[in-house]
This record gives C-alpha cells, sequence and structure tokens, in this order.
C-alpha cells in the first residue's frame, strides 16, 4: 500500500493515531480539532498575536501578547524546533551545519560582540588610526565637565572598554592630571601586567573606589596586588565591587546612590550625609563585618529596605547582627540568605525584628501564616556567561541548558534508549518561567502516515489563564513537579538560589558519613556442602546464557531446556514471583542472584549500601541519588566552585549498562537538567585517572559468592582491561567523544582486545609499580563493599542462592582503586575466548574452562582458579 493512502485525512483518523499522545500532552479536548486543523495545513500563526521583546540588558527575550484578548483554553499554536539532535552529537553538528551555531546564539542572545571578519579588521585599522579608542577625547571631556562645577577638579573618572593596554595607561600618567581622583573605573580594558596596574593606582591618595573588573590582569595576579593597592591606599573602600574592610560612609553612600559620577563626595563631607538613604542594596559585597561606625541608625536613620544578600558576614554573631538591625526604626524590608549571617530560619528573624513586613519578598503575615523557614521570591535568573573571545560553539555549549527541552521515542516494540533534546523556535524560547504561568506548552509527535516513521516533532502551545494585551506570556518550567521532587533545588538549573541553604544541607550529608564505622565480619571458613543429586546422576542447569551453554561441559552438570526440571536455574531474566509461577520454578532450586542484590548492581543502592557501611571511604567518589539528594550534590557543587577545585561530574542512569545515556559535565544547570532523561546518580569524575600508553581504562574483576551469611565470596583468577580507543584529555569538547571518556567498546565499537598479563608488564614499565600491589587494593575494596551489603542487607542471605558479579575498577594517578558498579550476571565472553594466566601465581587459565571452574567453585565447594576474599 503506498504511503499516500495511509496518510492521516479526517480529524477521526487523527485522534485515533495520536489519541495516547493527545492525552500526554494534557492539551483540552476542545482544542484538539484546532490542532489537528493547524497540523495539516502547516499554520504557523503566533506571530499574528505574540511580540518577541529584549530584556535585561538585551542578553534576555520575553513574549507579550499583542492581541486585545486570549481567554483561557481558547487557542493551541504551533511551535518549531529550531534544532533536535542527540547530545552525544551536539558540538559536531554546531560546527558542521552551516549557520546553525548563529541561530542558536542569537536565540539565546549569546551573539553579542561577535563581528564578521570583515568587521574585525575594520577595527583593527581603526584602532591602529586612533579611531577606536577615544581616550583622550573622553579626559578632555571630563576635565571640561569639571570645571563647570565649583572646585573645578575631576573625582570620578569612567575610562571603560577603551582598548587601554599597559602601555598606554603609562603614557597618559593619570594621576597628574587628575591629583584628587576617588573614584577610577578601568573596566573592560587590555591591561595585563600587575606591576604598572600597581605603579599607577597607588599614586591617586584620595582614592576611595577602583574597577579593574573583565582585565586580564585580575587572572595573573595573587591576593599580593590587591593587598598593596589596599596599603598604599589607606583611603579605599571599594575594590572591584567589593567592599574593603574599610569600608565607611563613602561605600555606603555610593551603593546609597548618594555619590554617584555626577556628584562625587568632598573631602571634607558635611554630618550625616546618609540621612536621607531609605534604600541600601549591599548584595554580594563581600562583607565580612557589618557593624560599622557608618552603618548605624544616627547615620541612615531613614532607612527602610536594606538587601544583604551574598555576604558572608561571618566576623558577626547572628545575635550581634539582629541587635544591629533592630536598632532601625524605619526598617521594613529585608533581603537576606537564608539560612546564613542571620540563621536558619525566616520565622525566627521575623520574630527578632518586628518592624519588618516585607522578608525577601515575601510578606511576613504570610510566611507567619504558612510557617516556612526557608523563603525567596527574588530568585534572580541565570544569565549565559562568556568571554569576547570564545567562540559562538562554546557559547551555544554553555547557554543551552537554559532553554533545551526533551522527550525520548517510542514504539510498539522498544522505547529509545537515548533522549532527544531540542531548542523550540524562537517564539517558544522567549517564554519565561513563572511559577504561576498563563501558557502551557508539550511536545508533540504528528504522524502524517500513521507510523512513527513519518513523525515531525512540534511543541503546541496554549492558554491556560485569561491573557490580556501587554501581557508576559509565561510557562512553568517545571510543570507538574513539586517539592516532593525537589522543585525548589531544581529551579537552581535557571536561577540564582540561596547558596548557603545548599551548603548547609551538603554539610550535614558529610557529617552524617563521618560518623559511619562498619562492624567488621570474619570471612567464613568454606563448610557448605557439596552439591549432589541423590541418584548421583549429573546437576541439571537450565540457563538463557548461549556462554553457559556452550562453555561448561564438566560432566558433574548437565543442560536442560526445562526450568521446573533443573537443580539450577542460572538466568539474565530476574526470577520474580510472577517468573516463577509462568515457569515452574520452586524455592527448592539453586539460583544464581540473591534476594535484594539490588542494593549492589542499581547504582543509587551501591552508592546508599556503601555509605550507610562505611560512609565516605577513600575507594567510592562523592556520590548522589539525585532523585533524594539534589541539594546535598548542589551545595557539593557550590563548595568546590567557592574553594577553586575541580567541579567534573559523571551522571549514570540507576540501572542502565554500556554507559548508555551517561554524560559528563562540569554544567550545574546541565546535571540539574539531566535529570528529565530518567533517574540518576551523580558521582564525581576521577579527572585525573591512572593512564596507560595515554588512554584511559578500567578493569573487570569476576566476584563469586556462595554465601552473604557470614560472607564466603572468591575472586576469579580472570579479570580483563577494557582501553578507550581515544588519548585522554579535559579538553571541553572532548566530553561529546564517547571513546575518549568511555571505554566499552564491544558494543558497535571499535574494540582491541589486550591480553591481560601483556597489560600487567606494560602497566609495571609504564608507570614503574608492582601490579601484585594493585591488586591486594582491589581485593581489599571488593571485600569491604560486599562486607556493607551483608551488614546493611542481612536479608540478602539465602541457601539457594549462588551468584558471580562483575566489578568495575578505575585507577587513580596515584594507583589508587575506585569502584565504579556492580553488575549482575556480567557479560563473561572475553573471560571464556581468551586463555590467560593467574595474578598471583602465573598459572594459565584456559577460556574455555571458566564455567566450569565457576559452577566447580559455586556448587561443588572448589578452589580451582579462584581466591578467597
Amino acid at each position: 500500500m503506498s504511503s499516500s493512502s495511509n496518510r492521516i485525512k479526517t480529524y477521526e483518523d487523527f485522534v485515533k493515531v495520536h489519541g495516547l499522545l493527545l492525552a500526554a500532552s494534557g492539551l483540552p479536548q476542545s482544542l484538539h480539532l484546532q490542532l489537528f486543523q493547524k497540523l495539516t495545513t502547516e499554520t504557523f500563526d503566533g506571530g499574528a498575536f505574540f511580540q518577541i521583546e529584549p530584556c535585561g540588558d538585551g542578553r534576555q527575550r520575553r513574549l507579550l501578547l499583542t492581541s486585545d484578548f486570549m481567554p483561557k483554553q481558547s487557542n493551541v499554536f504551533l511551535v518549531d524546533h529550531a534544532w533536535t539532535f542527540r547530545l552525544s552529537d551536539a558540538y559536531k553538528q554546531l560546527q558542521e551545519v552551516p549557520g546553525l551555531a548563529q541561530r542558536m546564539a542569537s536565540l539565546m542572545c549569546v551573539d553579542i560582540g561577535v563581528a564578521s571578519d570583515s568587521e574585525d579588521m575594520d577595527l583593527v585599522n581603526a584602532h591602529e588610526n586612533g579611531v577606536v579608542s577615544n581616550v583622550e577625547e573622553v579626559l578632555q571631556s571630563e576635565i571640561r565637565s569639571a570645571r563647570e562645577k565649583d572646585d573645578g577638579n575631576v573625582k570620578w573618572l569612567e575610562l571603560e572598554e577603551l582598548n587601554i593596554d599597559d602601555d598606554m595607561l603609562l603614557s597618559l600618567n593619570l594621576s597628574s592630571k587628575f591629583p584628587d581622583l576617588q573614584a577610577l573605573s578601568l573596566c573592560g580594558n587590555k591591561l595585563e601586567n600587575v606591576e604598572i596596574v600597581v605603579q599607577e593606582v597607588i599614586k591617586f591618595k584620595n582614592l576611595r573606589a577602583l574597577w579593574l573588573n573583565n582585565n586580564l590582569v585580575l587572572e595573573k595576579c595573587d591576593q599580593q596586588m590587591e593587598e598593596v593597592i589596599l596599603q598604599r591606599c589607606p583611603g579605599l573602600e571599594i575594590f572591584n565591587s567589593r567592599f574593603t574592610s574599610k569600608f565607611g560612609e563613602w561605600a555606603l553612600g555610593f551603593c546609597g546612590e548618594v555619590y554617584v559620577k555626577d556628584n562625587p563626595s568632598s573631602l571634607h563631607q558635611s554630618d550625616h550625609p546618609l540621612q536621607s538613604v531609605t534604600s541600601l542594596d549591599l548584595s554580594d559585597r563581600c562583607i565580612h563585618n557589618l557593624i560599622n561606625k557608618a552603618f548605624s541608625p544616627a547615620e541612615i536613620p531613614s532607612l527602610s529596605h536594606l538587601n544583604i544578600r551574598g555576604n558572608s558576614l561571618e566576623q558577626n554573631s547572628v545575635c550581634e547582627l539582629l541587635e544591629l538591625l533592630k536598632g532601625f526604626p524605619s526598617l521594613q524590608s529585608l533581603e537576606v540568605d537564608i539560612p546564613g549571617p542571620l540563621g536558619e530560619s525566616a520565622i525566627e528573624i521575623l520574630k527578632s525584628l518586628p518592624t519588618l513586613s516585607v522578608l525577601n519578598g515575601v510578606s511576613a503575615s504570610k510566611i507567619l501564616e504558612d510557617g516556612k523557614h526557608v523563603i525567596d521570591s527574588m530568585l534572580q535568573p541565570r544569565l549565559p556567561e562568556w568571554t569576547t573571545d570564545q567562540p559562538l560553539t562554546d557559547r551555544v555549549l554553555s547557554a543551552m541548558w537554559l532553554y533545551l527541552m526533551t522527550y525520548r521515542l517510542a514504539d510498539e516494540e522498544k522505547i529509545d534508549e537515548t533522549s532527544v533534546w531540542y531548542f523550540m523556535d524562537e517564539l517558544g524560547s522567549a517564554l519565561r518561567h513563572s511559577d504561576k504561568p498563563n501558557f502551557r506548552v508539550a511536545p508533540f509527535l504528528f504522524m502524517p502516515e500513521g507510523k512513527l516513521v513519518s513523525a515531525v516533532s512540534y511543541t503546541i502551545l496554549w492558554p491556560i489563564q485569561n491573557v490580556y494585551k501587554g501581557d508576559e506570556c509565561t510557562r512553568d518550567f517545571l510543570f507538574g513537579i513539586g517539592e516532593d521532587k525537589q522543585r525548589s533545588a531544581r529551579l537552581t538549573a535557571w536561577f540564582h538560589t540561596p547558596q548557603n541553604y545548599f551548603i548547609q544541607e551538603y554539610e550535614k550529608h558529610c557529617k552524617k558519613l563521618h560518623m559511619k564505622n562498619l562492624t567488621y565480619l570474619p570471612t567464613k571458613s568454606s563448610t557448605m556442602e557439596r552439591l549432589c543429586c541423590g541418584d548421583g546422576c549429573a546437576l541439571r542447569v537450565y540457563t538463557d546464557i548461549p556462554q553457559v551453554e556452550e562453555y561448561l561441559t564438566r560432566p558433574e552438570f548437565i543442560i536442560t531446556t526445562e526450568p521446573k526440571d533443573a537443580d539450577i536455574i542460572w538466568t539474565s531474566m530476574q526470577v520474580d514471583e510472577d517468573m516463577k509461577r509462568a515457569t515452574g520454578i520452586t524455592d527448592q532450586q539453586y539460583i544464581n542472584q540473591f534476594p535484594f542484590e539490588s542494593c549492589l548492581v542499581m547504582k543509587h543502592h551501591l552508592a546508599e549500601t556503601v555509605q550507610q557501611a562505611h560512609g565516605s571511604p577513600e575507594w567510592l567518589q562523592p556520590t548522589y541519588n539525585l532523585e533524594t539528594h539534589l541539594s546535598q550534590l548542589i551545595g557539593d557543587y557550590h563548595v568546590r566552585k567557592r574553594d577553586g577545585h575541580n567541579n567534573l561530574w559523571i551522571l549514570k542512569p540507576w540501572n542502565m549498562a554500556r554507559t548508555i545515556d551517561t554524560t559528563v559535565t562540569d554544567d550545574l544547570s546541565a546535571i540539574i537538567r539531566l535529570m528529565e532523561t530518567g533517574p540518576k546518580v551523580c558521582q564525581k569524575y576521577i579527572e585525573h585517572p591512572a593512564l596507560f600508553q595515554g588512554r584511559k581504562f578500567d578493569l573487570r574483576y569476576i566476584v563469586l559468592v556462595r554465601s552473604m551469611d557470614l560472607l564466603e565470596i572468591f575472586l576469579a583468577d580472570v579479570f580483563w582491561v577494557r582501553l578507550a580507543n581515544n588519548p585522554y584529555t579535559l579538553d571541553r569538547h572532548s566530553f561529546f567523544e564517547y571513546e575518549t571518556h568511555f571505554t566499552v567498546m564491544n558494543y558497535g565499537r571499535k574494540f582491541s582486545h589486550m591480553n591481560t598479563p601483556e597489560f600487567m608488564r606494560e602497566f609495571e614499565r609504564e608507570h614503574q609499580v608492582k601490579w601484585l600491589d594493585i591488586h591486594q587494593k582491589v581485593k581489599n575494596m571488593i571485600r569491604s563493599v560486599f562486607e556493607a551489603a551483608a551488614v546493611t542487607h542481612p536479608e540478602m542471605q539465602c541457601s539457594k542462592s549462588r551468584a558471580i558479579y562483575g566489578v568495575d575498577v578505575m585507577l587513580d594517578n596515584s594507583f589508587q582503586p575506585k569502584l565504579l558498579e556492580v553488575t549482575y550476571c556480567p557479560d563473561c565472553m572475553r573471560a571464556c575466548k581468551y586463555d590467560t594466566e593467574a595474578v598471583v601465581t602465573g598459572e594459565v587459565v584456559k577460556g574455555g574452562d571458566f564455567f566450569n571452574y565457576v559452577f566447580g567453585c559455586l556448587f561443588l565447594n572448589e578452589t580451582s582458579h579462584v581466591s578467597p576474599i
């Protein structure tokens, strides 16, 4: 039948094919017909109803309604998708698809300051001709302006983004031209030399404020430069937008808009110059001590609004600060981090400061009514950040997590393992967030031929409130996600949420982990009974694993095709009650899995098991279940960023193998947004692993478990190395390269096997280490892992259970083992296919005998080619 005959032509056919998609979208049934009509006619009529408008100094866009009125649920609009991709393909597509990076950069407002090659050349020529740098012109203008004032002296000088370099700064001789200067801004220039900058700055003896922001000199200097400037400019109160320890009336006057460029202070101040200040924004000023002669009710008696967010104030106690603020008789509105310098509770702050009517943008009465201790309604949006020399591709990759949306394809047979990410077009991407939105969006796959292969993806947009002309159109970025799913923490992907709260949650988490201490379990001697049939016949084995069927050749075992007839069930399927009923399996048969083994083989449970028993052992990287511990992860991220530590993380699905849906990133917004593709753990990436000939590798060990009751476990003499194909690098673009950061290559990728003995010898030679020392550390670690499971989950013990597990291990650059994961029913094809040598004895181990000695150990109490641990 031709495709044209299958094409959807009627509304009834549309509903029949798309019924589940319509229900999942949440679109009201009254709009289904209109959606069908617009889809079949490809009608994109949003431009007749909406207008995109720049906002936030051009760093964002918003969507406004231009029609007079749009009633709730009255219309549905098609939003096209500007770019649809798999995450691993993002960097390559941005580089190779013509115009893609430019469009995405424009859509996200990160194309500011980008010039074409011809424009760049014009700028260079203009600079050479003295056109770009108008420094002298600016200086003359400042002098003329000053002469019009009473004293005729320039006290405030702004020389911003004028391409001033070190040589030009010297030639300008600013200190002789402006000896009374109190405020100097050199932001956004090309200053690099620390000695020259310090030399010129310290000539200003009356300087109160200095801004060197966005100059390379700040990246090259250390704390010493600031110390010298502060020492030689004793009156400096503001340095690079931060308050110095000498801040006082001038700095407060600057923040209170008493002192501005057109109205600088004089050196001979009048009494109480801050008396008229009613609002004071001291946010993010790096203030350590607020108790200051200038900051007092006597000097600022009219203060009614105060913002002290983003300041540690660690030199003041909570009581001291509350007592200070209580003295301001007119203080009605306060913004402060909670938890923070005033404590952990909004309610306690309000009780201590009874004059407050608004705290963090929320009315005091509502806070007391709701009983909320941590509140904040003034979240500032995260805006993309970039440097002027950063390529468009990198800007897009950094900013995209503020705009991306996702879905996963599925048909009647299976669900796609890899999620699809997409950008809505310019109209859709201009929708900003609101907790009380007036519009809703949903992805929708239109299948004009009735099959998934013909699908075209759109986003549909419809009003969920009455909207009036000029209203901003908004959507809820976390629609349907409440606090039970960590809504407030997840908003961190788009907004600057209170860091102190998350840091405190992280510190509580660390304290809890440090209190854990496992009680040691003695190794059980090998006293378990050897299995045998009562009639002396071979043990019947049912298996669905080809390697077992092929390589289990011992006469003590025989393969059977009927599960109900078997003595031993060795399967890759989970044996639950439903499977038992369907196959006739009974509790008297031996099964190759332990009850509750998910505490080991599911990544989030593995981390919980280890942490419950050992706390935070050296061999487990910091690991967070994002479904339950997102706040603690965010706190950890902030602490690492604050302390200048590496912040590279790897996200892994709870229960997927072969690194499916696994991502490496240092972007906090990306970490949070990736939760949308399924439950994950977030683990600190081993950024400095041990390398083999420049490539990353990990090790697969096979652990045999006879008993979890007084642990009886063995390590197979066979283990193997898995090598990445590409040389290891931490270049940001490499995070999109699977074959650089991942090692599982035997599923459709270039695969090269290396014999284990050869690897050990070459590794010892390359790194001058003894592999036996490393091997012993790995054994100790594996023992600790299974001890943790035995102690925290005693319900795992079952006399009819025997199993093998794959344990994946990586070495850091100090050759310390790190646990990656534990795998149920591991793929042992390599163990069966290749002969090798035992690590300790050097004895030859035949690959074809692998399952013979595995079954011999587990069911016949033998110890050939295994060692107890």
